[in-house]
């Protein structure tokens, strides 16, 4: 026993490394007919050695052939399974009708070995979808495979039921339990490989288990319990109808031989000559008192003292189940005189026989009768049911994901027409509330922009003729986070700002007025930048839960002496023309952003301004711009531009980079504001 066990564990284990080996092989190469064709020679050659070089046992010479196909069809592709079952079985059958290799059940073998291809195949495409199997299923698939095997050795040799079941005796339990042990670790192995193993063990959260999956196990538990019910009930009327044969059976064979026995002593013959059947292996012995057996199957021989005490004690039982003479038999007692007693034993082996040949083909029968109803019903429950509701979830998916035109049309029952109709009613009134939405909101957004825009200064004709400004604001959104501000805090002194709000839309813009409103209120003339923007970044920092921070370049030009007091909080650098030459970077010193930290110090430096000098500044999203190329505007490419129009007014320079911005962009989206200002000293 344990050698054979041993020889099939290793057999299993050359099918797990094929398995393993072929699968690292063609991971990533498509399954094409060669490979196809290939893989099923393999495993069909697989299957023609397990049938010539079997593991011998009980007289028997068992294999594990139908791995082959299975393997095959299961794990790589349904063709390659069908062609090495056919190679499998038909090899199987000359062998046996022309070689006298395992010629009693060439016919058994040779079907079920060609049909594991076919059940591979079946089981891949309709049931597992051309994924691989768990490994319950698979040692599920792999001992269904060989107790459809037994089960045709039955039916095909009624002729000869005492062959066939001593054939499926010796051969069902290790073909069936290492078959499916093969089967179950190829799948655990190659799902190990693949890092989709999950420990059955452990219970996966129920919102984790899809419904197929509870359907399919209740209906195998249910299902199972059913039939193995019904297995019991009649195994056992099986063994009590047994028992009463036997019981009769004993009883009649004691009277006859009491019978005969009376009339040889009257007649002065001698009990040797006695000769009785007791079914084909029973025993009938005439003992003493002192256990000497004078005549019988066992004549010549002697039961010890306590055996004979013990038989004594059952003459008030019609049958008793002991071992006599070493074997496991049913016995009867019966007293011939004072000296001289009968006893009977019939084989338990022989008395259950009928009932183990019935109860093995009854087993495998129910077997294949649970496998084809589970089968058939999860066919079932997942066309008119799970199909359904994937096909119902992926609309749901895509409605949820914003394609309201998405319709729900699974109306092949009452109860998903009417869960169709019932989504397809809330998308069309949802979709009549988000109109209504997005109109209200368009409203209220043109009505923020005409509030930001009315915050920012559009009157760039100044009362003095010695300055030229000029500005615009182009937000990503409806409404953005940048601005610009210009303003007087005395007769000769101008405030110049540009800042850039972090984030686009609502929130940038509220923060941008906070921002804006708070640069206003803290100019003056006796405070520099750096004090300005000292004072707002802790006005801003107070109740700036959502961490939003705001980059600013803050100047205060003295308008009579060209004298402009700068600071620069993390923005961009700006851009200086002298007069009379080209416009260049000029890399000023830098603070942190407004509102990223309380009591933060910002620097100062001074910028002399003489009549004819242009200062350009900017926010990022003039040099970040983005081409449908993922390219940037960059820096080199604004100056470029503002040196190709640097001796026309600033209200045509500004429009003439926003246009070339625009054409380098192209249809890609803007996805920041655009904010520019332009100031220029001009000579009196």
């Amino acid at each position: 026993m344990l050698v054979m066990a041993l020889k099939m564990i290793a057999i299993a284990v050359g099918y797990v490394v094929l398995t393993l080996l072929l699968w690292r092989w063609l991971k990533g190469k498509k399954i094409t007919w060669s490979y196809r064709l290939l893989l099923g020679f393999i495993y069909g050659m697989c299957s023609v050695l397990s049938t010539h070089f079997g593991v011998p046992f009980g007289g028997m010479i068992i294999n594990e052939r139908d791995l082959g196909p299975l393997c095959a069809g299961l794990f790589f592709d349904p063709v390659s399974g069908i062609i090495a079952g056919i190679i499998g079985g038909v090899e199987r059958y000359i062998a046996g009708a022309y070689f006298n290799v395992g010629s009693y059940t060439k016919v058994a073998c040779s079907v079920s070995t060609c049909l594991a291809g076919f059940v591979a195949a079946f089981m891949s495409i309709f049931i597992f979808k051309r994924k691989k199997p768990s490994g319950f299923y698979a040692f599920f698939m792999g001992a269904v495979m060989e107790v459809f095997h037994m089960y045709v050795v039955l039916i095909t040799h009624r002729d000869d039921m005492s062959m066939a079941y001593y054939v499926v005796k010796i051969c069902a339990i290790p073909m069936i339990i290492f078959c499916g042990i093969g089967l179950a670790a190829s799948a655990i192995v190659l799902k190990v490989n693949d890092k989709e193993w999950h420990n059955p063990l452990k219970r996966p959260e129920e919102r984790d288990v899809k419904l197929s999956q509870k359907i399919q196990i209740w209906l195998f538990l249910v299902t199972s319990a059913i039939i193995f019910t019904n297995f019991l009930f009649s195994f056992t009327i099986q063994t009590q109808s047994a028992i009463q044969d036997t019981r009769e059976d004993l009883a009649a064979i004691a009277s006859d031989i009491r019978e005969t026995y009376d009339s040889l002593l009257s007649y002065g013959g001698s009990p040797n000559i006695l000769r009785f059947h007791i079914g084909s292996a029973g025993s009938f012995d005439l003992v003493q008192d002192k256990g000497y057996i004078f005549a019988g199957s066992h004549q010549g021989k002697s039961l010890d003292e306590k055996e004979l005490e013990y038989h004594i004690s059952q003459k008030d039982e019609e049958i008793y189940h002991t071992t006599y003479f070493g074997v496991d038999s049913f016995c009867r007692i019966e007293q011939l005189n004072l000296t001289e007693y009968l006893v009977l034993a019939w084989p338990s082996s022989e008395v259950y026989y009928d009932r183990d040949a019935d109860a093995y083909e009854t087993a495998f029968a129910d077997i294949l009768l649970l496998t084809v109803i589970y089968v058939l019903i999860s066919l079932l429950i997942q066309a008119i049911v799970v199909d359904n509701l994937d096909k119902v979830n992926d609309s749901l998916n895509k409605i949820t994901d914003g394609d309201l035109n998405e319709t729900v049309s699974v109306y092949n029952s009452e109860e998903f027409a009417s869960l169709s109709d019932d989504i397809n009613e809330t998308v069309d009134a949802l979709k009549g509330y988000i109109d209504a939405a997005e109109k209200r909101i368009a409203q209220e957004l043109e009505f923020a922009k005409s509030i930001q825009e009315s915050a920012l200064p559009k009157n760039f004709n100044t009362p003095r003729q010695d300055i030229e400004i000029f500005a615009s604001m182009d937000p990503a959104k409806e409404v953005g986070g940048d601005f610009y501000d210009f303003f007087f805090i005395d007769k000769g002194m101008l405030v110049l700002v540009i800042a850039d709000v972090s984030g686009k839309g609502i929130p940038a813009s509220l923060f941008m007025m906070r921002s804006m409103s708070a640069i206003r209120s803290t100019c003056n003339p006796d405070i520099s930048p750096s004090e300005v923007l000292a004072k707002v970044n802790n006005l801003l920092c107070e109740g700036n839960e959502t961490d939003m921070f705001v980059t600013v370049w803050i100047g205060i030009i003295n308008l009579g002496t060209g004298l402009m007091r700068c600071a620069n909080a993390g923005h961009e650098y700006p851009v200086l023309r002298r007069a009379g030459q080209d416009y260049e970077l000029f890399k000023d010193p830098h603070s942190p952003a407004l509102a990223t930290m309380e009591g933060v110090r910002f620097k100062d430096y001074e910028l002399q301004l003489n009549r004819g000098d242009e200062l350009f500044v900017y926010t990022d999203g003039v040099p970040e711009a983005i081409n449908e190329d993922i390219q940037q505007y960059g820096v080199e490419r604004l100056i470029k531009c503002l040196n190709k129009n640097k001796d026309i007014p600033l209200e045509r320079l500004l429009p003439r980079v926003t246009h070339d911005l625009a054409d380098f962009v192209g249809s890609a989206e803007q996805f920041d504001d655009v904010t520019m200002l332009g100031f220029k000293y001009k000579m009196i």
